[in-house]
This record gives structure tokens, C-alpha cells and sequence, in this order.
């Protein structure tokens, strides 16, 4: 199948199985290894990408679904906030679950920002809760996620 995709923000003509992994379109296609494969099976939010701005996880989007939408991965300008406020709370260890958080807290500020509303803990540990780490702690990351959603807003 012809794929026409727009990923991090430059349009993409790609030939693929339409079934392929967008997770697999996106790191070995593409070459972009920033998005990692945690469980492959949408349990642990490490492969997390936005699609139109919506967080995903690229393990369970077949190539077919995103065929001229845009795809926004960790490699995508922008998210200096959000890596910012990760640096700052030592909320990344071992770096596999690192850019899913950073994508979906992006995500998350985006939601935030567009309903003109102060973030809170709470806001950040619902909007985090599909995303799985075992290393750091979510004290750390939760903190990060909301610093930037407060910058963002």
C-alpha cells in the first residue's frame, strides 16, 4: 500500500503493508528509534506517538489508519517544555517508558491549554495513568508532567 503521511511535520510516501505496526512504520521505515516497544501489546504506553494530537500507542495502529494524517513522535520540535520539566525532576532512569511519558504529559498540556484550565496533580496522574515505569518512580514524573503542563498553559 502507498502511504502518504505527514510525521513530525514533513510529508512521508511510503510503500507498506497496510497491516504493519505504526510503531514499526515509525522506527524502522523511518528510522526514528526514539519511540520504543515496551509490552507491544497497548499496556504500557512506551511506544505512545500523537496522531492528529491525539496520543496512541503505535503498537496497536495498523499503517492503514494513519494514511494522511499527521504523526508526532519524541524526534518532533517542541517538546522542550516537557523535556525540560523531565531533566529538572529526574523523572527518566533507564529511558524505555521516557518518551511515551514525554509524549502523552505533551499531549496531556495540549488538552489543558485548549480547555483554559490550571492543571493539577491529580489532572497529571489521570492523564499519565496508562503509561507504565519501572524504574523512576511516578512521583518524579508526575511532578515533571504537571510543570509542564503549567508551562504550556
Amino acid at each position: 500500500m502507498k502511504l502518504v503521511v505527514h510525521v513530525n511535520a514533513v510529508e512521508r510516501e511510503l510503500d507498506v503493508d497496510p497491516l504493519r505496526r505504526l510503531l514499526d512504520v515509525v522506527r524502522v521505515d523511518l528510522g526514528l528509534a526514539g519511540t520504543k516497544e515496551g509490552c507491544g501489546e497497548g499496556e504500557c504506553g512506551a511506544c505512545t506517538v500523537l496522531v492528529d494530537g491525539v496520543a496512541v500507542n503505535s503498537c496497536l495502529v495498523p499503517a492503514c489508519q494513519v494514511e494522511g494524517r499527521h504523526v508526532t513522535t519524541i524526534e518532533a520540535a517542541g517538546f522542550e517544555p516537557e523535556r525540560r520539566a523531565f531533566l529538572e525532576e529526574g523523572a527518566a532512569q533507564c529511558g524505555i517508558c521516557s518518551p511515551g511519558m514525554i509524549v502523552m504529559t505533551r499531549a496531556f498540556a495540549e488538552l489543558c491549554r485548549a480547555q483554559g484550565r490550571v492543571p493539577t496533580l491529580e489532572d497529571a496522574r489521570v492523564a499519565l495513568a496508562g503509561n507504565l515505569c519501572r524504574c523512576t518512580g511516578y512521583g518524579a514524573i508526575l511532578r515533571a508532567a504537571l510543570a509542564a503542563a503549567k508551562e504550556r498553559a
